[in-house]
């Protein structure tokens, strides 16, 4: 279930060098410009909040037992729904995500092997609604790309953080995750070739007919 705001939640997900970061920044301008009524924040997560940017620091590069991991997370998603999100989409403004729960089922999940029945109930406690539903983007762009090309982009970077620092068996179990979740939920996720070029897949986001 998305969002019953009169906003609207988008999310951007993929595994580390599938080169979503590349995009979100044009495609919040390109919002800006078509929905010129609207006003569109951009976040991310772990982050968005001052507590979630000082949890962020903590979760990228302190080394933690796993379900602690997933706890701090999810903590740092709470916050930022109260603080960052909910009001937004409240006043009925477009919310731009860099990564949402979906990457803590991936990487948490698939990559670091965590229960999918502990996430569930995290997600379930952290994003649920009083009428049973659960606070979900309406839209998610997943950048799907294989752990080696994914691997040969990284290295060219920045300095890793501890996930980025994992090995490719790691990053395709989180791929595989990322694909489970969005041929359950295909009506909210929109499938980005990560393959191609900057040029090639900010030519097909630019195409996009988004109703709001």
């Amino acid at each position: 279930m998305t969002t019953p705001f009169p906003g609207y939640f988008i999310s951007f997900e993929g595994i580390d060098g599938a080169g979503k970061s590349t995009h979100i920044q044009s495609f919040s301008q390109l919002l800006k410009q078509r929905y010129a009524d609207r006003e569109v924040i951009m976040t991310r997560e772990p982050g968005g909040t001052q507590l979630g940017e000082q949890l962020r620091a903590l979760l990228l590069d302190a080394p933690m037992n796993l379900e602690t991991e997933a706890l701090l997370m999810f903590a740092a998603r709470r916050e930022h729904i109260a603080q960052v999100i909910e009001p937004a989409l409240k006043a009925g403004k477009i919310v731009i995500s860099d990564r949402f729960t979906d990457a803590s089922f991936a990487y948490q999940g698939g990559g670091r092997g965590l229960s999918l029945t502990k996430l569930n109930d995290l997600e379930q406690w952290v994003q649920g609604r009083p009428d049973g539903t659960l606070l979900q983007p309406n839209l998610t762009f997943l950048f799907d790309l294989p752990g080696s090309i994914a691997e040969a982009r990284r290295s060219k970077v920045r300095a890793p953080d501890k996930f980025e620092k994992m090995d490719l068996d790691f990053f395709e179990k989180v791929r595989q995750e990322y694909l489970r979740r969005a041929k359950a939920d295909s009506k909210r996720f929109y499938l980005v070739d990560a393959t191609r070029t900057p040029e090639a897949i900010w030519s097909e986001l630019e195409s996009l007919e988004i109703k709001l």
